[in-house]
């Protein structure tokens, strides 16, 4: 009888032991973490990734959220666009992360976002794009063309009187797709054909030297020419390298990159690259007080004085205590929930302001040119008198014009069709 009941209060013991493990499992708020760590794009993802670990960290220390820790799950997608699929499908169904920050090219996003749509969870995506998507499950914190690309031309067109146009990119979506936008733009402004020269490269691409030939033959032909660049990750260090070494600079051509900034300066020798420009959001030389103790607060948690910040990490900021915002108002991590309740939030942005996320999933931000300085980072020499709202679809584009996103009622629609009153698409 003893044997029996000794038996019993050991299943006994091992249920509650087993119970409290999922008590505790509950009791902890998951935050998937989808960046490269490796391959080509880690340069500039990285620091994405240590940039959520200090948010994850600081939101603790204020107590957690709904009464709960946050407990961050970090994976690596290597650079490889098929494993960022993988990868978030690991993060939402085996490790049942309530939110993930991730991706940096578009390709990776493209990869992820059917995962996301089918499991209905949230992804918010922090860098700058080409537009032309709207999706339910997920929040674009990062510029669209209208707040970065079409800024960055009209300010070489009226400030600098720049004629001639070379678009630059890496060879896939997000270039392509932006210089589509920028080539129609161009030619509404009376651009010609002739003075249009566009070049596509692979990733991690490093033999410069035919085709920055073929940029200075380009500019030399009488009319004054910019390099407009969405060439990405590892490529631009020795694409500037070779621009240095053929003797082109800014004052001659000047390059205005929207895939650079102080992170991917730290690796570069600026001696050559001093005056060429970069559009983004925001900069780490923005002379508020909340960026002041961002930065502190960086290189608190990063245990480096020297490293940098940039326009990347703040719209992980941004994201970040945007969804904070709407898991408190929503009173849920529920999907659902959350999505509804982060249209209209804002939350204060670094450059001034605050930002505000729109019912199409992208936010209000200011635009910024800055210009490269010998110690990597950027004297910022225009900027937005107000915050610019993000445009799901071009108005330069034809087949996107007549488009418009809306996740609110009574549109809950992504590409909502002026013309034939339809939605036309989820995304």
């Amino acid at each position: 009888m003893n044997k029996a009941f000794n038996t019993k209060l050991a299943v006994l013991s091992l249920a509650l032991t087993l119970g409290s493990g999922v008590v505790q499992a509950a009791d902890t708020i998951k935050v998937g973490v989808l960046h490269s760590l490796s391959g080509t794009m880690a340069i500039s993802e990285t620091t994405l990734k240590d940039t959520v670990l200090m948010l994850v960290d600081e939101q603790n220390k204020k107590g957690g959220l709904l009464g709960k820790k946050l407990e961050a799950v970090v994976v690596d997608p290597a650079s490889n666009w098929p494993l960022f699929a993988e990868k978030a499908r690991e993060l939402i169904e085996k490790e049942k992360v309530d939110v993930v920050f991730g991706g940096w090219t578009s390709v990776s996003r493209k990869s992820m976002l059917p995962v996301f749509e089918e499991l209905n969870s949230i992804l918010f995506y922090p860098v700058q794009y080409e537009g032309e998507e709207s999706s339910k499950n997920v929040f674009y914190t990062g510029a669209a063309p209208n707040q970065q690309a079409i800024p960055a031309v009209d300010y070489l067109m009226d400030e600098l009187g720049i004629e001639r146009w070379v678009l630059a990119g890496t060879d896939y979506v997000y270039p392509r797709t932006t210089n589509k936008i920028l080539e129609a733009y161009l030619k509404s402004k009376g651009v010609s054909d002739k003075d249009i020269m566009i070049n596509y490269t692979p990733f991690g691409h490093s033999d410069w030297q035919s085709i920055v030939s073929d940029v200075k033959k380009f500019g030399s032909e009488g009319k004054k020419t910019a390099v407009v660049s969405t060439i990405n990750g590892d490529a631009n260090v020795p694409f500037y390298k070779e621009l240095g070494a053929q003797g082109i600079s800014s004052e001659d051509i000047p390059v205005v990159a929207f895939s650079v900034g102080e992170e991917e300066l730290s690796g570069m020798d600026t001696s050559a690259l001093v005056g060429h420009l970069a559009a983004w959001n925001y900069f780490m030389s923005v002379d508020t007080q909340a960026n002041e103790e961002f930065v502190e607060a960086w290189h608190k948690f990063i245990k480096d004085d020297k490293r940098v910040t940039n326009d990347p990490m703040e719209a992980s900021y941004i994201g970040f205590n945007m969804w904070v915002q709407a898991v408190t108002n929503a009173g849920t991590t529920d999907p659902e929930a959350v999505q509804d309740a982060l249209i209209g939030v804002a939350v204060p942005n670094l450059s001034g302001g605050y930002s505000t996320m729109l019912p199409n999933h992208h936010i209000t931000k200011p635009v910024l040119i800055g210009e490269i300085q010998d110690d990597g980072q950027f004297d910022i020499v225009w900027e937005t008198k107000g915050l610019v709202a993000g445009d799901a679809w071009s108005d330069f584009l034809p087949e996107s014009a007549k488009l418009f996103s809306s996740w609110s009622k009574p549109f809950s629609c992504g590409a909502f069709n002026v013309e034939t009153k339809k939605c036309s698409g989820g995304n």
